[in-house]
């Protein structure tokens, strides 16, 4: 029987959403295979600290460079394919996956396709400042996949970004910045969006689809899923009780 490919998670950023990951993709593969089964899949995590810091002071290139290892490191492991396992590290993913032999999963991908599939055009896009604002997320999304992609105004994404790295990624959920997104999404709306990426990994830990009037697209179970899909493209499903 065909086995499972290897999965490569390049996680810790931040690990609450890495443990979603991780989660998410077991809970696929045994809902697929049945039984005792899980995924075969190999992670390596960051300390979020120190990628964080590489951020905020703008020195994309050394983090590149730590992102490069852990894909290496990945790829000497056994992994098959990998994911990146945040939004904002894919301003890197072109350079990352250049770096090693086996292939990426861009997390654009598989969230763009399922809107496509939806048939939406117009989508709001809520994420980290750097996800918002840089070209590297929302360009993919237009010239990939021809959608029309909307940001919070300014306040909006200052308020997006706060909430991420002062208390999502410290795994701080608070109802008053539920309310928060849930009004930066009634303004997306508003202006036309029919439905909203949360382009950032952690978001849904915060948000629900009855936060939102318009249709939710997380990123994170979109991204773990098609893992999921790829490493049993050759396995023989078992019907599930």
């Amino acid at each position: 029987m065909p086995e499972q490919q290897v999965i490569g998670l390049i996680g810790g950023m931040s690990w609450e959403s890495s443990a979603e990951y991780y989660r998410i993709i077991n809970q696929r593969v045994r809902d697929r295979l049945g039984g005792l089964r899980s995924a075969r899949c190999l992670m390596w995590s960051f300390d979020f600290g120190e990628i964080e810091a590489l951020q905020q002071a703008g020195r994309w290139d050394e983090a590149a460079e730590l992102m490069i290892d852990a894909a290496r490191r990945l790829e000497r492991g056994g992994a098959d394919f990998f994911l990146i396992c945040t939004n904002t590290m894919h301003r890197m993913a072109d350079t990352v996956a250049a770096a090693v032999h086996i292939p990426l999963l861009h997390i654009v991908d598989p969230t763009a396709q399922r809107i496509e599939a939806a048939g939406f055009r117009r989508v709001g896009l809520l994420g980290t400042a750097f996800t918002m604002e840089q070209d590297f997320y929302k360009g993919r999304l237009q010239n990939r996949f021809g959608l029309d992609v909307l940001v919070p105004e300014s306040e909006d994404r200052a308020a997006i970004h706060r909430i991420i790295y002062d208390e999502l990624v410290q795994g701080r959920v608070e109802p008053h910045s539920r309310a928060v997104y849930r009004a930066v999404i009634g303004r997306l709306v508003e202006q036309g969006a029919e439905a909203v990426i949360l382009g950032c990994t952690e978001i849904m830990l915060l948000v629900k689809p009855e936060d939102s009037q318009v249709p939710l697209f997380d990123t994170t179970g979109l991204h773990a899923e098609a893992a999921v899909e790829r490493a049993l493209a050759d396995v023989r499903s078992v019907p599930v009780p």
